[in-house]
């Protein structure tokens, strides 16, 4: 990671980087559309593949990954 960045940018690249962890272990799992995965699916798929669990934030980010996989 690049030094001098505002914390800001830091917490925003880690929480994309959570979010593309998580939706490419929920499309592994057979998970294709948004509304197949609710916050508690994300948090639970989050447990299985050992990430701390997101907060609502990212578990939007996730949902609207999903939805851009499918274009």
């Amino acid at each position: 990671m690049p030094a001098g960045r505002p914390r800001e940018w830091y917490e925003t690249h880690h929480r994309r980087l959570k979010a593309m962890r998580l939706a490419i272990a929920l499309l592994n799992s057979g998970v294709y559309r948004p509304e197949q995965a609710p916050n508690r699916k994300i948090r639970t798929t989050a447990t299985r593949i050992g990430v701390r669990p997101p907060s609502n934030t990212t578990c939007r980010m996730v949902r609207s990954l999903i939805r851009y996989e499918q274009r």
